[in-house]
């Protein structure tokens, strides 16, 4: 990787003030978050055929059971049109069915086939062995602080999220 200098038209930020991405956290945890999908991806891919976010609608729906397409999304934070490609791949090869939703016919539950619940039978345990080696060599306590600090940025980014969506600065 090449890092290009300014250009001699353009200012040389303050240091100070510069924005420094590889010390940003909301772009530190895209990178890692991204580190973690692609590498589960190709496991899930390699074992099931399966890429992420089929591996994801099946993991919500081996957790949670029959849920909506919406409901999926708005869990695993992937646009509609994701879920629902995913969804269509899944019941194309027969581990997820779909059946009417009686209270709201615009949408319809999804839920796991018998091959898709051994398929989410076999993810959890390589799931859990890939957390282990993720986190290996970390202390107890530095997890329980990793996971304390992970769940308030969490419902931090989720209000921001929600504010900036409204208009909120």
């Amino acid at each position: 990787m090449s890092i290009r200098s300014p250009s001699p038209d353009s200012e040389i930020p303050d240091p100070e003030t510069a924005l420094r991405l590889e010390r940003f956290l909301p772009y530190r945890l895209n990178v890692v978050g991204s580190y973690a999908s692609r590498a589960l991806g190709r496991i899930y891919s390699a074992r099931f055929g399966i890429g992420i976010p089929e591996w994801r609608v099946i993991a919500q729906l081996g957790e949670f059971g029959r849920m909506t397409s919406r409901d999926i999304g708005e869990i695993t934070q992937m646009h509609k049109t994701k879920v629902s490609r995913a969804v269509g791949e899944l019941e194309k090869r027969g581990l997820v069915s779909r059946s009417e939703n009686r209270e709201d016919r615009r949408e319809s539950f999804v839920a796991l086939t018998g091959p898709g619940a051994r398929i989410y039978a076999d993810i959890v345990p390589l799931a859990l062995a890939f957390e282990a080696r993720w986190t290996e060599g970390l202390a107890a306590e530095e997890l329980r602080v990793f996971e304390r600090v992970l769940s308030m940025l969490t419902e931090r980014g989720r209000h921001l999220a929600g504010a900036y969506h409204e208009g909120e600065p």
